[in-house]
This record gives structure tokens, sequence and C-alpha cells, in this order.
């Protein structure tokens, strides 16, 4: 349930999801970016990097000067936006050390150009009067394929390929800390993978449309936003039936494409597809 803690979790094996942001590709100031902290003692992951993600971390009482590793699910630009402010800000705010980033083939590609796109802006803060040291700029990128892609002094994080429209690469995560179990979906149709590395885990954090409320556009050549939906993204009903398999602790939904619902009527169906356990429709800055 959420909690009123703020900052890092107080004992070495405690962990706390934090939803950074929930929101999708529609500017929504009560929603940002795709963004999701899980946060192990005294120890940040990231998981996304949607637009606001710096601001986002300092409202969450979290650092500002680059987690322990971040992991990006896949680069549409509504999960990227906040990479560049990643990199950069948390530079500005005293990172020493390399940004660790894992994620899907094509993110050495962006990396390298996001630095080079602000070379300028680099070169006024190494050369000139704020005295930027140019090494801690560094990010250190690891481009993943399914399975476990990091493991250290506890924390073992493992990537679950998904199906995603048309990307070719998509990637849910799961976390297994010393305190909890964890796994983000990304985006993702129903994912019986996705279904399987959730199976019994404590929380599972997980993208989300209603179904009740979603129309194509009116307009003529209006996009068929159902068709969309259902080969890119999971239905609320969708959800309910996957996590009647799985059996999490506490669903999570987040990435919400409401179409006009409310909270109830997300609810209500991922109750139709069958889940009587703990669910939370997740916003902003929430704590679990």
């Amino acid at each position: 349930m959420a909690g009123p803690a703020r900052g890092l979790g107080k004992s070495s094996d405690s962990t706390v999801v934090v939803l950074l942001g929930t929101g999708m590709p529609r500017p929504d100031p009560s929603a940002s970016g795709p963004a999701t902290a899980v946060v192990v003692g005294k120890r940040l992951f990231l998981v996304d990097a949607g637009s606001g993600v710096e601001r986002q971390l300092a409202a969450a009482g979290l650092p500002i000067n680059g987690p322990e590793a971040t992991f990006i699910t896949h680069l549409h630009s509504d999960h990227t936006l906040g990479y560049p402010d990643l990199i950069l800000t948390s530079w500005v705010m005293g990172r020493s050390r390399p940004l660790a980033v894992f994620g899907p083939p094509g993110l050495r590609w962006m990396t390298n150009h996001i630095l080079a796109g602000y070379r300028e802006d680099i070169r006024v803060r190494t050369d000139g009067l704020e005295h930027e040291r140019a090494a801690g700029l560094a990010v250190s990128v690891h481009e993943v394929r399914p399975g476990m892609v990091y493991d250290s002094a506890g924390v073992r994080v493992t990537a679950i390929a998904v199906s995603h429209g048309s990307w070719p690469w998509s990637f849910g995560y799961r976390f297994d800390t010393p305190g909890r179990v964890v796994v983000i979906s990304g985006d993702t149709r129903p994912s019986a993978a996705l279904a399987r590395a959730a199976a019994g885990a404590d929380v599972l954090v997980h993208e989300v449309y209603a179904a009740a409320t979603l129309r194509p556009e009116s307009r003529p050549g209006g996009r068929d936003w159902p068709r969309y939906m259902h080969s890119f993204h999971t239905s609320d009903v969708e959800l309910g039936h996957l996590a009647a398999d799985a059996r999490p602790g506490l669903l999570i939904l987040t990435h919400i494409i409401r179409a006009g619902a409310s909270d109830s009527t997300l609810l209500a169906g991922v109750r139709s597809g069958g889940f009587g356990g703990r669910v939370v429709v997740g916003h902003d800055l929430g704590r679990y």
C-alpha cells in the first residue's frame, strides 16, 4: 500500500516502488512521462526516463545525481524524452561516475547522438566557469537480450522480451531484491512470458488502457485506436486475466491510457478479467 515515507529506504533490504511518471504521449500536467524507481535500501534503480524524470526524482526526495543503474524498456519517445535530462542533469548535479544504462539494441546509437547534440553545452560547462568534469559525463551503455542483465550486491535484474506492436525489441524487467520481487511490464500487449516472470511476485507494475471507453478517431482518415491498442498495449480486462494467472501480491496500474475512463472504470475492468487481489491505480509520486 502507499506509504508516507520520503527519500531512500531506511534498512538495507527494504524495497519501495515509486511511480515517478504514470503518463503516456498525450501531455497531462498530472501524469509525467513513464518512469518508475525501485529503491532498495539506499540504492536507486530507474526503469525508463520519460519527460520530467529529474524533476520527479527531486519531488520524490530521491537522488538527482544519477541512479545506480537505469533500465530502458524500449525506445519509444515517451519513455526516453527524459533520457537527455537524466544524462546531463545528473552530471551537472554532481555525478562523478559513468551512468550505467541497460536497454534494447539502438540505445548506444541514441546515447551517442544525445551527447553529440549537446556538445556545445558540454563544452561550455567543462571549459567555462562551471568547471564540470568531463569524466563525470560518461554513459556506460549495455545493449541487452532477454535474461539476467544485472547482478550486484543482492539485486538481480532480468530482462523479459515482450511484444509491443512493431517494435523489434521491447522489455519488461524483473527485480529480485533481498526484500521483494518487483516486475515492471514496460509497454506490451498481453505477454505469457511476463506473466510467468511475475508469478507470485510481490509487486507487478503494468501498463493499461481502458477497453470500455476506447473509440476510433471520428475524423476522416482518423486513427483506429482499438486496433492499435490491441497490438501495442494491454486492456484493463486483459490485465485482469494476466494478473489472475500470475497472482502478484499487489498490482499497480501505470502508463494509463484512460480515453476518458475514471479510476473506478479501470478497476472494474481488471476485476471483470478475473483478478481478485490487491490492485491500485497508480498516480505520480505514489509509493508502494
